[in-house]
């Protein structure tokens, strides 16, 4: 043991022979006292895949509760994330918990599994095998006895973490084949209806019109048709007040990206190009770059699905014809 350590052999924190805590943070923690932080997640695929009742919030906050009194550990804080995948890195709750833990506001974080934690083996190493190392912050898993106490687990730990980024990978591949293979089907997967349309009561997989907005819809059209460009339609919604969009999906309940409140050339654009508005539904336009990312690119028309017949259109054929024919006359700059 180095001069600027410590072990206290009564203290359940550094019991054994591989965890040395630094002494300056032995005595800044008031010596043998153990704070511990808990940490819950639950993920709709977890709730899924074995039951909401066997890994409830509840039943693992009583699990590590119960742990930490039989540790003689004192909780300073319980962080939960509901509905959080294990590789989102955005988790509110066990962000504010790193926050704490490099601010050395507890000892030890007790999380029920090391996939409650995390499933994604880049955080499994930048935190139990560097950082909390760095803060002086043991880390247990208590079902899967992962401890970062014992560095012969390091091993372990990492192949516990492929494990689990191999579950999400095959999660995310499994996903991206039922939605693919539902898109084929010409069922609508989409949380909120196209503009212009409602989803079915009966049936959310199928679109019925919504008469307010498929009217504006069919305007739009008629429009352009007439000679109008995208440029002065959005000038004339944006003068009568018409909400577009984004505004009018608020309007009725659903949620939306910030945004101007206005019309614009580009959402004319998509809309004018959307062939869902002559009953063929049209989807998978774009493509999330990875499980691990919230970003996602636009794959060449060739490669959108698009199934026929699959609701009513709000205009003909013939009309949706003329337009793509009047856009590739006055090309992307003139529109």
């Amino acid at each position: 043991m180095t001069p600027a350590s410590t072990s206290c052999q009564s203290c359940p924190f550094t019991e054994g022979a591989f965890f040395v805590i630094p002494r300056h943070i032995h005595k800044a923690r008031g010596g043998c006292l153990i704070k511990a932080a808990i940490y819950c997640r639950l993920s709709k695929e977890d709730e899924t895949k074995t039951g909401a009742e066997s890994e409830s919030i509840q039943n693992q906050r009583s699990m590590l509760l119960r742990y930490a009194a039989e540790h003689g550990y004192t909780v300073q804080a319980v962080y939960i994330d509901e509905d959080y995948s294990g590789a989102d890195r955005h988790r509110p709750a066990f962000n504010r918990m790193l926050a704490a833990a490099e601010r050395r506001e507890f000892d030890v974080i007790l999380a029920k599994t090391q996939s409650r934690f995390t499933r994604d083996m880049e955080l499994v190493e930048k935190y139990l095998h560097g950082k909390f190392a760095e803060w002086g912050v043991r880390f247990i898993a208590v079902v899967d006895h992962v401890d970062t106490q014992d560095r012969a687990g390091k091993k372990a730990r990492q192949i516990n973490g492929l494990i689990n980024e191999w579950y999400l990978e095959d999660l995310s591949d499994n996903v991206r084949s039922v939605l693919t293979h539902k898109r084929w089907q010409g069922d609508y997967i989409a949380t909120y209806a196209l503009y212009g349309y409602r989803k079915d009561p009966a049936d959310h997989r199928r679109l019925l019109p919504d008469p307010a907005a498929a009217a504006v819809v069919q305007r739009i059209f008629a429009l352009y048709l007439q000679g109008y460009g995208t440029a002065r339609i959005a000038q004339a919604l944006n003068r009568e007040g018409i909400p577009p969009p984004s505004v009018y999906r608020r309007q009725h309940g659903g949620t939306a990206r910030p945004g101007t409140g206005q019309w614009s050339r580009a959402t004319l654009h998509q809309m004018l190009t959307n062939r869902t508005y002559v009953g063929d539904l049209e989807q998978g336009r774009r493509r999330k770059v990875s499980y691990k990312s919230a970003k996602s690119v636009r794959l060449p028309r060739t490669q959108w699905i698009i199934v026929p017949g699959t609701h009513e259109g709000l205009v003909s054929r013939a009309d949706f014809d003329a337009v793509q024919r009047q856009l590739a006359r006055r090309g992307r700059g003139r529109r």
